[in-house]
Order: C-alpha cells, then sequence, then structure tokens
C-alpha cells in the first residue's frame, strides 16, 4: 500500500476578506507544519491547497502537476485533486459505520477492487475489530483513525491535516502522535499539518512554516529554526 509521493509548491495571496500572502514548498515524503495562532490563515491555506476555497491569485503544484495556476486560469477541481484532508471535528458521517465511511471514499475503484482495500485500510489504522461501528461507538482516537482511514481511501499523493489534536486529551494526543509518525513513515505521504502546538511540531514535523497575519513569518526545517 505505497503511496506515491510528491512536493508541494504553494502560493496564495489575496487582499479580501482578508490579507493572505504565502509562499512555501512542502517537500516530498516529509512532514510540513504550519505553525501559528488562531486567525493567522492556517486553515486558509490548507482549503486552499484541497480546492475548497480559492484565493485572487494562486498557483499550487504537486510535483510537475499544476492544481491551479490563476495567470493561465488553470484549475482542478477537489474531487480530482489527489488530496486527502483530515478535518478538526474528523467531519465522519454520523449514519454510517467506519467501513461505510471508508467505501464512500472509493468510488473512483471499481466494486470488486474495494472490499480488500478497505480490509488493508482498517488493519493499517488498526480499526479491523470496529469496521462495523458507527462514530457515536468510537472513542475520539478511534473517530480521528476513521478519519484517517477515510483520506488515505482516495489514494493521496498529499494528506492535509487541520489540527488532527484539538478534539483529544493530553494523554491520548501523545499516543496519537505516535501513530502518525509510523504511518506517514510507512507510506512516505507528503503531509501538510495545521496547528497552534509547538509541541506537534517538536515532535512531528521536519519542516516548518510559521505564519502571522496571513504572512510567512518564518520557513525553514524544524531544526533550523
Amino acid at each position: 500500500m505505497q503511496a506515491r509521493s510528491a512536493g508541494l509548491t504553494v502560493n496564495l495571496r489575496q487582499t479580501q476578506p482578508f490579507a493572505l500572502d504565502v509562499s512555501f514548498e512542502a517537500p516530498p515524503g516529509e512532514i510540513t507544519a504550519l505553525f501559528g495562532h488562531s486567525g493567522s490563515g492556517k486553515t486558509t491555506v490548507l482549503r486552499a491547497i484541497a480546492g475548497l476555497q480559492r484565493t485572487a491569485d494562486a498557483r499550487i503544484l504537486c510535483g510537475d502537476d499544476v492544481w491551479c495556476e490563476t495567470a493561465t486560469r488553470a484549475w482542478r477541481p477537489p474531487h480530482l485533486r489527489p488530496v486527502g484532508f483530515v478535518f478538526q471535528d474528523y467531519g465522519l458521517f454520523p449514519h454510517l459505520s467506519v467501513r461505510e465511511q471508508v467505501d464512500l471514499a472509493l468510488g473512483h475503484r471499481p466494486s470488486a477492487e474495494r472490499p480488500p482495500r478497505i480490509q488493508a485500510l482498517l488493519e493499517l489504522t488498526q480499526l479491523q475489530e470496529l469496521g462495523n461501528r458507527r462514530p457515536a461507538a468510537l472513542s475520539g482516537g478511534q473517530q480521528q483513525r476513521a478519519a484517517i482511514a477515510r483520506a488515505l481511501a482516495r489514494d493521496p499523493q498529499v494528506l492535509l491535516l487541520d489540527e488532527p489534536f484539538a478534539a483529544v486529551d493530553w494523554a491520548l494526543r501523545e499516543s496519537l502522535r505516535h501513530e502518525l509518525v509510523a504511518l506517514q513513515r510507512a507510506l512516505s505521504l507528503t503531509v501538510v499539518l495545521v496547528t497552534h502546538d509547538f509541541e506537534d511540531v517538536a515532535k512531528l514535523a521536519s519542516h516548518l512554516v510559521v505564519l502571522e497575519r496571513g504572512r510567512v513569518a518564518a520557513s525553514g526545517t524544524v531544526e533550523d529554526l
């Protein structure tokens, strides 16, 4: 289940509804953290990468693949971008089981391929015994893993995580950090992680982009910064 890995080049600018001037690169197969206070533009950047939000001037590349370029009017809609997105509240459908959540994200695959793929993803995220449970019957950590399994079902080149540990307590957060690092390394995924907790940066990321009021205050490797 090796995922393809490609780096991101992101250039976003706008003046309304709030000022944004952000440029950075996320290296392939690494975890890049977008770090800053609430309102600094982190989630807007993540949504722009996924194609869920447009900015006045944008250029987003995944490797050599152009996802968005205002100058040439290039635009790839969200469902055609090889992106997995894990929202802050996980965004699981309350009426679907874990297995059904993952199956829903496998619409791009033939029906015959889906059952073994679902089982492989549940095993990868340690949910093989919980596939028939709905979100209300899962712990916070299990819900997060279900959201990650669903995101990985899209065969993403890039995994986007928006404050992935905000909804869990401190003890569980530490365990989930270890699981995320193990998963990222196993798949060699390019990950962009939004956080306002520097402990996430220190324990997860190799690269860091610090945002302040919609601008990049610093960018580079975590070691250098």
